[in-house]
């Protein structure tokens, strides 16, 4: 698909989503390409009047959005927030997603469970029948880097998952950092037969900070294709 087509769909289901705020809320803003869109379409609202609290999940979200001059807060300050709009990488008929392409995941999550809801917006294309294809990361802490792999590995196998775990690297080979100083594995498992069996076995390493399957966590998905916006799930309150 053509990406200013693709960019198109993400504004259109960001546009949907920013239908949703009204002024007053406690909103928690994702990470992403696609959340990029939702930030602007809030910021464009605010230049026009909106009155909002938003709380980032990453240090790039947090500069999109001073950009706009949007009223800025922390979970410390903010720890109960109205509604949080994220994108997603995957999502199942079930509402679960895989996120953390970006990086952001263990922000992301945080954010979300302090949320009241948590809408999705995505493309069609990051619709599937099985969670897997987009690779899986898993943020961990520095120390024992290769034991935890081991355990990753371990656990993937009994929950049905083989395929290759390779720490994420950035710009010159380095060895990439969220904002929180983790490294991350991509786990490249294809498909995942189990994934809320596979979230409580990832949750059990003591070296796991945090994964990026996000289960039970969305109340809806909005998706923009070529046909339209539609809602899978709940959307209204």
């Amino acid at each position: 698909m053509d990406h200013s087509l693709i960019e198109s769909l993400k504004r259109q289901a960001a546009e949907r989503a920013a239908t949703l705020v009204r002024s007053g809320m406690r909103l928690g803003l994702g990470t992403g390409s696609t959340a990029a869109h939702f930030v602007d379409c809030i910021g464009e609202k605010a230049r026009d009047g909106l009155d909002v609290i938003c709380v980032p999940t990453s240090e790039r979200t947090r500069l999109q959005a001073e950009g706009w001059n949007l009223r800025l807060s922390t979970l410390d300050e903010t720890p109960e927030l109205d509604l949080t709009v994220d994108g997603a990488d995957e999502f199942d008929a079930k509402l679960r997603l895989i996120k953390g392409g970006g990086g952001a995941l263990l922000r992301e999550k945080i954010v979300a469970a302090a949320s009241k809801r948590m809408v999705v917006i995505t493309d069609a294309s990051k619709e599937i029948a099985q969670l897997g294809r987009f690779k899986l990361p898993v943020e961990v802490d520095r120390f024992g880097l290769n034991a935890t792999r081991r355990h990753i590995e371990d656990a993937a196998q009994t929950c049905g998952c083989h395929g290759p775990i390779v720490l994420r690297k950035a710009e010159g080979d380095r060895d990439y950092l969220t904002d929180g100083g983790h490294p991350i594995f991509d786990c490249d498992f294809r498909v995942i037969p189990d994934p809320d069996a596979l979230a409580v076995a990832l949750n059990a390493i003591p070296g796991v900070v945090e994964h990026g399957l996000f289960i039970g966590m969305a109340s809806a998905v909005i998706v923009a294709d070529a046909a339209g916006v539609r809602v899978v799930g709940k959307l209204e309150v």
